[in-house]
């Protein structure tokens, strides 16, 4: 069974346990649509694989762990999606939460996932409680303060903000819980995993940044320029284009030389490369450059 495949059947199991029976039948659909979009779900894929090499002796709690966090990315994206931050129409090709079923039902959705996303590290944690305290505490590091997602969020709102804090929480903070959560799901030590997680999940904001400038609405699946339009912290304005491009191949180069010694390296390099040319596909640079000259000459020596 592939990553990806077993990513998906394990959201969908638990997200239909989770949700039970009696729910308010229009808040249960906004959640579904907010999780069930055609995500990469690159976050699961992540912890199931780092705990395959860990030996994934409690697939069980290794599953939970991987869609607690995927329903904590799907949560953030209903949020960030509505009028009070990016009013943003699209998200993976369809309306967002907020455009398909109001205001009032995306705000409950996104924290209804949230409450979701605990709920189903407690139900299937209860046969290691001594892992499952240490995954809580993970989760709750990735998405809170001072360094989580929902302060990445909150230096939007600041008036200046560092641009690699701001990455490093708004992005990069889950991803570093991710694969920790694979180590944690097996009862073994973080710590050595966490770099893959800090790098890939920069590399995932940088590409985010690159492809507001180059991509186009229909491919992107959501609204370009919003860096831009809402003054938001950018490396493709830091650095430039090229220079973001640049800095973006360092950091996947970064999270293949970062991974532990052990019988699934390959797999995960595999992984992360696959994810680079997914996020920022060589063909995508290269037709925007030749689609606009007067960015490429100030071209320095890219060579993703």
């Amino acid at each position: 069974m592939s990553l990806l495949t077993r990513a998906e059947q394990a959201l969908s199991t638990h997200f239909e346990q989770a949700a039970g029976v009696g729910a308010p039948p229009r808040l249960v659909s906004a959640m579904r649509h907010a999780v069930f979009s055609g995500g990469a779900r690159i976050r699961p894929q992540l912890c199931i694989a780092v705990a395959t090499a860990c030996g994934d002796d409690a697939p069980h709690l290794t599953n939970a762990a991987a869609v607690a966090l995927e329903l904590m990315h799907c949560a953030s994206l209903v949020h960030d999606d509505m009028p009070a931050f990016d009013n943003a129409d699209m998200r993976r090709g369809r309306p967002t939460v907020h455009k398909a079923f109001s205001e009032p039902l995306a705000l409950l959705a996104g924290d209804g996932l949230i409450v979701m996303a605990y709920r189903v590290l407690l139900q299937a944690g209860a046969q290691h409680p001594e892992r499952l305290i240490t995954l809580m505490d993970n989760m709750t590091t990735g998405v809170g303060l001072p360094h989580g997602i929902v302060a990445g969020q909150a230096w939007e709102c600041e008036t200046t903000a560092d641009l690699a804090q701001y990455q490093r929480a708004k992005t990069g903070a889950l991803f570093v819980s991710a694969t920790c959560a694979g180590a944690l799901s097996c009862g073994e030590e973080p710590e050595p995993w966490a770099p893959l997680g800090a790098y890939l999940g920069e590399a995932y904001q940088v590409a985010d940044d690159i492809r507001d400038v180059i991509a186009d609405a229909a491919s992107l699946g959501k609204p370009v320029g919003q860096d831009a339009l809402h003054a938001r912290p950018s490396s493709a304005q830091a650095l430039g284009l090229d220079g973001a491009i640049v800095h973006f191949d360092h950091l996947i180069d970064q999270a293949a030389r970062s991974i532990p010694a052990c019988s699934c390296r390959d797999m995960l390099r595999q992984l992360v490369q696959l994810e680079a040319e997914r996020l920022v596909p060589k063909a995508l640079c290269e037709g925007y450059f030749k689609a606009h000259p007067v960015v490429a000459k100030g071209r320095s020596n890219a060579t993703h």
